[in-house]
């Protein structure tokens, strides 16, 4: 079964002023697909907390999954974390949230979320608002189970769909 760790990065939510509702719906998504989901952090908007926890999740995990800081705020630094700790980007995962997201929202432009692996470990952003969440989740989730076979090296070509 697929591993599945989630990341919300929120000064507020780390602070215990807000509760982790995107967190909450990321783990509840995220049997869909489907997978376990193990552990979970918040860290606050801070690039150093936020590459720590992602190496330490990517050790753990076939997926992490974060929620927050994609935007363009001074704060806003979960995209620049997750350069620092990917080792190959992959565009694609960004590029279809934002073409989701445009549908309900043109501000959804602004995200700057991304997504790339680390050893066998894929990472993926997303936005902080529980409705992008669930909008961008519907968008990649089709792939995930797929880019997981891939870094295990247990699935055919990425062009036509794995038939058994």
């Amino acid at each position: 079964m697929i591993k599945v760790a989630i990341l919300t990065v929120s000064d507020k939510c780390a602070r215990g002023e807000r509760a982790d509702t995107s967190g909450d719906l990321l783990a509840e998504l995220a049997t869909q697909i489907p997978a376990e989901v193990g552990a979970r952090r918040i860290v606050a908007d801070e690039k150093s907390e936020i590459v720590d926890a992602l190496r330490d999740l990517a050790q753990e995990a076939d997926i992490v999954l974060t929620t927050g800081g994609t935007g363009i705020a001074e704060r806003d630094v979960t995209p620049d974390a997750t350069l620092e700790v990917i080792e190959r980007e992959l565009p694609g995962f960004g590029e279809i949230m934002r073409v989701k997201g445009y549908e309900s929202t043109p501000r959804s432009i602004l995200s700057r979320a991304t997504a790339g692996t680390t050893g066998g470990t894929l990472i993926v952003n997303m936005p902080g608002s529980p409705a992008a969440v669930r909008e961008c989740f519907e968008a990649i989730a089709p792939s995930l189970t797929h880019a997981v076979e891939i870094l295990q090296g247990t699935a055919g070509e990425c062009g036509r769909p794995n038939r058994q």
